[in-house]
């Protein structure tokens, strides 16, 4: 891993991920940590407040644009007619609204090396 100066992240950036099937929360602070010289409890501070952020934006727009990531928009899923898989019966589906990602360009690139 190459960081630049303490506290600050650069482009040239790297983080060495575990080969486990998912990175937990804990995994994610402690490597963000490292990676920019910052103390676990600053880290887990910021990703509260982004969570919090991003779940008001979504609440009061339809989306929200994370740089190098990607976009979360809200979408309308209508009501439908489903099937309980344990009887077979139809039952009525309620309408809602999801949240959808869509994955920025840079993302897509890096996951197709």
């Amino acid at each position: 891993m190459r960081a630049g100066a303490p506290g600050q992240a650069t482009s040239q950036t790297f983080i060495k991920w575990s080969n486990t099937m998912a990175l937990t929360k804990d995994q994610l602070i402690s490597d963000i940590a490292e990676a920019t010289d910052t103390t676990k409890a600053a880290v887990r501070a910021v990703l509260e407040q982004l969570s919090e952020i991003v779940s008001d934006s979504l609440e009061n727009s339809d989306e929200i644009t994370l740089p190098g990531i990607g976009k979360l928009k809200v979408g309308d899923r209508p009501a439908r007619t489903g099937r309980n898989p344990q009887t077979g019966k139809a039952i009525e589906i309620a309408a809602k609204k999801v949240v959808k990602f869509v994955p920025a360009k840079a993302l897509t690139d890096a996951v197709n090396k």
